[in-house]
């Protein structure tokens, strides 16, 4: 199976959190966290059309700077999704710059924030000068975006503060098999992504204009294989709690791959419970509990620069065994 996202860390384990998703053959792109943006060019950053940020420490939102000035004349909407409080966070970055020459600027910034069972909605517009406006709340049940691709999830989690972990789904896979394709005397060809669109939105009625010829649906649909899709999950900034520790199997239950902080040795689990954060060893525990294909391991305390060898090692010693 071709993958359809294309993952990559844009910052080492010893430096702020975060990952880069290329929604491939699709132009675009998401963000989970915002520490320094800096690895990432503007080319990278204005495919971005969602951003999910777990908590607003600074290590994990400082890059929102990078992400509003590159984005400024953006056309479409960008999209924020935070915890209890990110709202505010985000106004107050808005508010502390001047914006009395933007009027005719396009950039629009929704903002979802996650608040016990309820979605808060809020946009701030550049031609408003970025005023607050707050749009009501909408139920949450664990699912905080969906479209024609993929799904994204959330779990609430304990930092001390409220900090989210995220699951991104993809709902299933369409993989072309061109022995078909060959077999019918069909091209390869931007039909293909109109075939896709038309399975995913169940469009049987959907008629194809291919090399001058006609087609239906009908006629056409056996080049197309629906398969399981993929499924990635991001965790950080959690104290390894039962409670915790369920609600991240859950939410990660049958990932193709987990991304998830090993901050501590399992030898110093005293401090990572002071830090309100996981250890190596909780780690591994729940990539085996949750029956994830691969654990990767990151987001590392500083105190082990000269051997973090040990903490994917104890990782996956935990989650092999």
């Amino acid at each position: 199976m071709k993958p359809s996202f294309h993952v990559r860390p844009f910052n080492g384990p010893f430096d702020d959190p975060g990952l880069y998703i290329r929604v491939l053959r699709e132009g675009r792109a998401m963000l989970f966290d915002l520490g320094f943006t800096t690895t990432l060019s503007p080319r990278d950053i204005l495919k971005a059309t969602e951003i999910f940020v777990s908590h607003t420490h600074i290590d994990h939102f400082i890059g929102f700077d990078n992400i509003l000035r590159t984005s400024l004349k953006k056309e479409s909407p960008l999209k924020l999704y935070g915890p209890a409080g990110f709202t505010d966070c985000v106004e107050g970055k808005l508010r502390s710059y001047a914006w009395n020459l933007i009027k005719d600027y396009p950039l629009i910034i929704e903002v979802d924030e996650v608040v016990n069972v309820s979605v808060r909605k809020t946009v701030f517009r550049a031609e408003n000068s970025f005023a607050r406006e707050d749009l009501g709340s909408v139920p949450f049940c664990g699912i905080l975006m969906k479209d024609s691709l993929y799904t994204v999830c959330a779990a609430s989690l304990d930092h001390q503060i409220p900090c989210l972990a995220f699951s991104l789904e993809e709902d299933y896979h369409i993989n072309i098999d061109k022995s078909r394709l060959n077999k019918l005397g069909l091209p390869v060809g931007p039909w293909l992504s109109q075939l896709k669109a038309a399975v995913r939105e169940n469009k049987d009625d959907s008629v194809f204009n291919i090399e001058g010829r006609t087609y239906t649906f009908s006629e056409i649909k056996g080049v197309a294989d629906i398969t399981k899709g993929q499924k990635l999950c991001y965790v950080v900034d959690v104290i390894g709690s039962e409670e915790n520790i369920k609600k991240i199997i859950e939410l990660a239950k049958d990932s193709d791959v987990l991304y998830i902080e090993t901050y501590f040795l399992d030898e110093d689990k005293d401090r990572a419970r002071d830090r309100y954060h996981l250890t190596a060893k909780e780690a591994g525990r729940i990539a085996r509990e949750a029956g994830v294909g691969r654990l990767e391991a990151m987001h590392f305390s500083p105190r082990y620069m000269d051997g973090p060898e040990r903490l994917k090692r104890e990782a996956e010693e935990e989650f092999k065994r």
